[in-house]
């Protein structure tokens, strides 16, 4: 499958809070030179590009009152046609609407990147799916961190970003592959 003409690159809150180390560890230290690369790629080649950033309403340092709300230096730098603010996981419940925005270009091809790989990348994708929109994940152009669940089951980031990389791609939410594999189709 090749890329369509006016396939949206969407990336997901790639903001320098998440370099805060309350985060924890975190995976995929590629991550930025992959999405700079797609970003490039889109620049290239006039595709529309739509910018996510989280307005977190906690104590967080994704809140809009700290200097972590802001974009990494080379997304906020980014030509883009639309740029997008949220208070929960999903870039389709943020303002302006996502959808609208979409379906008012006639896009149907989606690409999403960002941070993080199994909260607000997967939660984008499965929306994304379940709306109709055609979605491809690059997977290495998205980082997560490590994170504990009920009972004290703890998973690494990268458990965590293969368990999303299957889930999507075998629950037929998303195609998952490499930036490189992407980029080929471009």
């Amino acid at each position: 499958m090749s890329l369509d003409p006016n396939a949206a690159l969407i990336v997901i809150d790639m903001q320098k809070g998440f370099n805060d180390p309350g985060w924890g560890t975190r995976n995929n230290p590629d991550c930025e030179a992959n999405v700079q690369r797609l970003l490039e790629s889109w620049a290239a080649s006039g595709r529309p590009v739509v910018l996510v950033r989280h307005d977190s309403d906690e104590d967080s340092p994704l809140n809009p009152s700290a200097p972590g709300n802001a974009l990494v230096d080379f997304v906020a730098a980014a030509p883009h046609e639309l740029f997008v603010t949220k208070q929960v996981n999903s870039a389709f419940f943020g303002d302006p609407d996502l959808a609208g925005w979409l379906d008012d270009k006639g896009i149907q091809q989606i690409v999403l990147c960002g941070i993080q790989t199994n909260m607000c990348v997967d939660t984008t994708a499965r929306m994304g799916g379940n709306l109709g929109y055609q979605v491809l994940l690059p997977i290495d152009a998205t980082y997560t961190f490590d994170l504990e669940g009920p009972g004290g089951v703890r998973l690494s980031a990268d458990e965590l970003a293969r368990a999303t990389a299957v889930t999507l791609h075998g629950g037929e939410f998303a195609e998952v592959l490499s930036t490189a594999e992407l980029l080929e189709r471009a």
